[in-house]
């Protein structure tokens, strides 16, 4: 679990600084609306989980990975980054836009991006996976 720490920091951090700047810029969730550069944000996990996946292969599996060990330490890095993500979005809920959230499509992208880590998850592990395509 701890090669999947720093990954998971990186995509929570970057998530969370993306949340501050769309604040800054005066797109809020006020609506159901979604803008055109939010959905920018979805390269923050794809290249984070990336990143993360292909170190772990080649310094821990010594360039040996199959699907499912890249899918679980996608969930690891995923789990990690979660909980960081949530971490942050209490904190912009409660201190920095109180009041103009609207909660059900603030927790509409919650979801979003809980799909779209799947998603980047399986894409991931099948770009990184070094083993032959047998399942083991």
């Amino acid at each position: 679990m701890k090669n999947a720490i720093v990954p998971g920091l990186i995509i929570g951090l970057l998530s969370g600084v993306w949340l501050f700047i769309m604040h800054a810029m005066g797109l809020t969730f006020s609506n159901d609306t979604v803008n055109p550069i939010e959905f920018v944000s979805v390269l923050i996990p794809i290249i984070g989980l990336y990143y993360g996946v292909k170190v772990y292969c080649y310094k821990e599996l010594e360039g040996q990975m199959n699907f499912f060990e890249g899918l679980v330490h996608c969930f690891k890095i995923l789990i990690v980054a979660g909980i960081f993500v949530v971490f942050i979005g209490i904190i912009y809920i409660n201190y920095i836009d109180f009041g103009a959230v609207n909660w059900k499509d603030f927790s509409g992208r919650i979801f979003a991006a809980l799909l779209i880590g799947v998603l980047s998850s399986l894409a991931v592990s099948l770009l990184v996976m070094t083993k032959g395509k047998k399942v083991d």
